[in-house]
């Protein structure tokens, strides 16, 4: 069993001096990996968007600008010992960044969850998971991390504060990995379902990459937590950082083209029933347009079984002698009563059945006429 009080006093406390210079560059590196991100990612939220509201807008401008910045600074000068004399500074920087990253990014996620399920029960438990998951996840965590590192190093309190940070880190990774599996994992079954039930092409390459980068997901969240559960925390805090700013970029090249894809008429969710709404003999595989709304008014086509000379016969043909013809509005309103269809749809009622008759009983009528 780990002993979570075999911990690297150095590494918390924050120390890289005493690493290898491969190290440092490393560190260093991947904060200038995650601060280009976030600035890149600041930039197109101002230029992409049209309006500069909504929980999708706030959620990627906060979890980027003060999210990511705020979390890599704090570390670098915590590491690097640049804030010797306000060792509070980086603490309340790394603190206020991983907040806003960490359950920021989780947000951005919810606030397409809507574009792809319209289960108002599930969109409100993934929204009170969020919520309580941040009070529970982030609070302890924040109050050891401040314990283990402004209280001093020869204090006997120093072992206890390390020993529930080490925990806590390991507790609030996992509780947060799991969040984001649940998350991701309701946009992967949603999406597979979107790609059973519309096979449009173009639609699809959006669903695919939607399933991939939540597959991704996935696999970097895996990779901080096998970091964790390693020893590397110098590393998967940074590690940390770099991985966020690359999910928010990945999430905002695909998300935002979800509402093109709504928009379009092409998707909603509401569109198609779930299975349960239909009988038992219906295959929901393979039911491709949408069920709930009424077809657009398109010109009535004449059926495939419809010969053009019987249609010709049928519609011109099938009448009484001149003589015997009514005029104007009665013969209108006869040939509509006796038929059964509008004046203007002569291929609704005709059936295969009766077009021989048809036919043959015209046909006797005209040897019948003298010469």
């Amino acid at each position: 069993m780990v002993d979570i009080c075999q911990v690297d006093v150095n590494a918390i406390k924050g120390d890289v001096w005493s690493w290898a210079l491969g190290m440092q560059i490393t560190i260093a590196t991947l904060a200038g990996i995650t601060w280009y991100n976030a600035f890149e990612l600041v930039i197109l939220v101002f230029v992409t968007f049209s309006q500069y509201s909504g929980l999708y807008f706030w959620s990627l401008l906060v979890s980027s600008s003060v999210g990511l910045i705020p979390y890599s600074l704090g570390f670098l000068l915590k590491f690097f010992d640049l804030a010797k004399d306000e060792s509070w500074l980086p603490l309340v920087l790394l603190t206020i960044g991983w907040w806003c990253m960490v359950t920021g990014q989780s947000v951005v996620l919810y606030s397409r969850l809507h574009l792809v399920t319209s289960n108002q029960a599930v969109l409100r438990r993934v929204l009170i998971m969020i919520v309580v998951d941040a009070v529970i996840l982030h609070v302890p965590t924040t109050v050891f991390t401040f314990g283990a590192n402004l209280v001093n190093n020869l204090s006997p309190s120093l072992r206890g504060w390390l020993c529930g940070y080490n925990f806590l880190e390991k507790f609030q990774m996992t509780g947060f990995c799991i969040q984001e599996f649940i998350i991701s994992g309701l946009y992967i079954y949603e999406t597979v379902r979107m790609l059973r039930l519309d096979k449009d092409r173009a639609k699809a390459k959006i669903q695919w990459q939607l399933l991939v980068i939540n597959a991704i997901i996935v696999i970097m969240d895996i990779g901080l937590l096998v970091a964790e559960y390693r020893g590397y925390y110098m590393m998967e805090t940074m590690l940390k950082g770099a991985v966020y700013s690359i999910k928010l970029k990945l999430e905002f090249a695909v998300l935002g083209k979800l509402i093109h894809l709504v928009q379009g008429h092409s998707w909603r969710p509401e569109s198609v029933p779930s299975p349960h709404d239909f009988p038992d003999f219906v295959d929901v595989t393979r039911v491709t347009t949408d069920v709930t709304h009424a077809p657009s008014s398109y010109p009535p086509r004449r059926p495939s079984w419809m010969d053009s000379d019987a249609v010709s016969i049928a519609m011109f043909e099938h009448m009484p002698p001149p003589s015997e013809r009514p005029s104007g509005s009665e013969m209108t309103s006869t040939w509509s009563r006796e038929s059964h269809i509008h004046p203007h749809d002569f291929t609704t009622p005709l059936r295969p059945s009766r077009l021989p008759s048809v036919v043959s009983s015209l046909k006797s009528e005209r040897s019948r006429e003298p010469g």
